[in-house]
């Protein structure tokens, strides 16, 4: 067994969990501002803006997924260790960056594209629906990265 495939395959798993995860974060960060200042003005707006703000921390739970599936595909969470070669483990590093990178980026876009459709809904809350075709067309992107990263771990022979 190659320790050095180990790791560049635990590496994928973190790297598709922290980079989405830091971009989930930041985006419900940034939406939260926005939505913090509506309900201070109208608390009644509450549930609206928080179905908003919770919307760029679902790359932070498709990173969470890929690499739930990365640690079972090299079994440390199946009770004992794939034996990868070096090849293998940067495969599946690679697997992992669509998610990592494009969750990262995309749900800090998704959190700008947020913090408008709140103020969409600060001023019109008859226009939540309207609102929040904007941040969802951001997610969109995390889904195909998801999609990839998915497909991509699946496929590889360990």
């Amino acid at each position: 067994m190659s320790e050095l495939g180990i790791v560049y395959g635990l590496l994928g798993a973190a790297v598709a969990v922290l980079l989405s995860g830091t971009g989930s974060a930041i985006g419900v960060g940034i939406a939260g501002q926005a939505a913090s200042g509506v309900v201070t003005e109208d608390p009644s707006k509450f549930a609206k803006v928080l179905i908003i703000q919770l919307l760029p921390g679902t790359q932070g739970l498709y990173g969470l997924l890929i690499g739930f599936i990365t640690l079972s595909k090299i079994g440390v969470l199946g009770g004992g260790l794939a034996d990868l070669s070096v090849q293998t483990g940067l495969l599946i590093l690679a697997a992992c960056l669509p998610i990592g990178v494009v969750g990262l980026l995309s749900a800090i876009a998704q959190g700008k594209t947020a913090a408008a459709a709140i103020g969409i809904v600060a001023k019109k809350p008859d226009q939540f629906g309207k609102a929040m075709l904007f941040p969802a067309m951001v997610e969109t992107y995390a889904i195909l990265a998801l999609l990839i990263s998915f497909l991509a771990v699946s496929g590889i022979q360990v």
